[in-house]
C-alpha cells in the first residue's frame, strides 16, 4: 500500500508574511507526514502560492488527475 499525504494548504495572515512562517509550517507538515509513513505529500495550490511550495521542494506535475 502506498501512503500519500494531502496538504490542504497553508495560509499566513498578510501582516505576518515574509517571516518564514509558511515555510516552517510546510516543513512541519512534511516531517510529520514522513514520520507517519507517507511516501509523498501532495498539495493543490493556488497559482499565487506555487512559488512558496516550490521553495519548500515541491515540484509541479501535469499528470496528477483526480475526481
Amino acid at each position: 500500500m502506498r501512503v500519500t499525504a494531502d496538504l490542504q494548504g497553508v495560509y499566513v495572515d498578510p501582516d505576518y508574511r515574509g517571516r518564514g512562517i509558511g515555510q516552517r509550517l510546510i516543513a512541519h507538515v512534511v516531517d510529520e507526514a514522513t514520520a507517519r509513513g507517507a511516501e509523498r505529500v501532495v498539495v493543490h495550490s493556488s497559482d499565487r502560492a506555487v512559488p512558496l511550495y516550490e521553495r519548500a521542494g515541491f515540484t509541479s506535475s501535469r499528470t496528477l488527475l483526480h475526481l
